[in-house]
């Protein structure tokens, strides 16, 4: 049977590592966690993806931290340096609500259009919003 998809083949391969690492069989797992064993070799096997509640409750059935379920590195990994948001800043136009599937169709209408049109209409936008 094939696997469900990428992410359930890394996360299942990820626990069954961990478990057998600790020495653990999958009726361990299912006593410290409260989750069925058949449940649990289902993620294992790649058939399903656990919701993140239950990768809370793997983590700690495993003893270890939940980055290490997706991590395997001894420390957390390194995040990225991210640009300082400031909390008072407007929400960007467009990032949400009647705006944002605004936004998204005009996407899609522009999408077929041809390129040089593309640029007319930005053209225009941009003379517009000068007003």
């Amino acid at each position: 049977m094939p696997r469900w998809n990428n992410l359930g083949m890394i996360i299942g391969d990820r626990l069954r590592e961990i478990r057998e690492e600790k020495r653990l069989s999958q009726g361990d797992v299912e006593k410290r966690s409260g989750l069925l064993r058949c449940y649990i070799s289902r993620v294992e096997n790649g058939h399903t993806v656990p919701a993140f509640e239950t990768l809370e409750k793997m983590a700690r059935a495993l003893d270890v931290p939940l980055y290490q379920l997706f991590y395997d590195g001894e420390e957390p990994p390194k995040l990225p340096s991210l640009l300082k948001r400031n909390p008072s800043a407007e929400i960007a136009w467009g990032s949400s609500g009647k705006d944002a599937r605004f936004l998204d169709k005009l996407r899609r209408v522009l999408g077929k259009a041809n390129e040089e049109d593309r640029k007319i209409i930005l053209h225009m936008a941009q003379k517009m919003a000068r007003r």
